[in-house]
């Protein structure tokens, strides 16, 4: 049985996991270790304290007490708004303590990318716009070209977690652009599980949520690329030998 742990920031939605697992044919779990939210905000300051090093540390080492193949750190604004090199830091500081491979959701949508050989998206993001602004950056140093941002405004997590599946769903396939080749979606605070076959669908393209992204990336690491029936194209694709963004992963 392949474990991949997963470190998760406060309770929102947490329970994603559970249905990647169940989806994935009981082949895989994914126990969760929650960290350290001082104060639930989608706030750049409050983001920082979110992916510190001491808090990730002091989650690390419960997770590598629980014998995982691979770790990630599932919190996609709370790795990129410390930019490439500070998420890179994350990254290996996660590894360090755990002993395994590790990475963050932000690198696992570039890695995602990259294994789908996509480079021109659209953004439909639930947080407030001066964050999803630093996706932006963040993409865009991976040389990702991002033709359209939708920002939904959500000031928390919990917020995020408690959207009915109908307005998310809506939001995202309101918020393509028709040269994207790829909807992201990246606030692990939505459950997207159940969503993610509904919206490609709609859209007719591949769309990468970040809890969906998280999970391909910690299978990746732990060496499982065989091709799986889902949820969503990524998943599909299995992982073929993808350039790692950082040296740490």
């Amino acid at each position: 049985m392949t474990r991949v742990g997963i470190l998760y920031p406060g309770h929102s939605a947490e329970n994603d996991y559970k249905t990647f697992a169940e989806l994935l044919g009981g082949e895989v779990e994914l126990p969760v270790v929650h960290t350290l939210m001082r104060e639930d905000a989608h706030r750049v300051d409050a983001l920082l304290d979110v992916g510190s090093e001491a808090v990730l540390a002091e989650g690390a080492r419960e997770l590598a007490a629980l014998e995982v193949d691979s770790a990630v750190w599932a919190c996609t604004s709370g790795s990129f708004v410390f930019g490439w090199e500070g998420a890179r830091r994350q990254v290996q500081g996660v590894r360090d303590v755990t002993g395994v491979p590790s990475s963050s959701t932000s690198f696992a949508f570039v890695h995602a990318l990259a294994q789908l050989r996509i480079s021109r998206v659209a953004i439909a993001a639930t947080y407030p716009d001066d964050v999803a602004r630093r996706f932006v950056e963040f993409l865009t140093a991976a040389g990702v070209t991002v033709l359209s941002l939708a920002s939904h405004g959500i000031a928390t997590a919990a917020e995020v977690g408690g959207l009915d599946p109908d307005d998310a769903l809506d939001f995202v396939i309101s918020n393509d652009h028709p040269r994207a080749e790829a909807v992201l979606v990246p606030d692990t605070a939505l459950h997207s599980a159940d969503l993610i076959e509904p919206m490609e669908a709609l859209l007719g393209k591949t769309v990468l949520t970040a809890n969906q992204v998280s999970v391909w990336e910690g299978l990746r690491l732990a060496g499982q690329c065989q091709a799986r029936p889902g949820p969503g194209t990524l998943l599909r694709s299995g992982a073929s030998v993808v350039r790692s963004a950082f040296a740490a992963g």
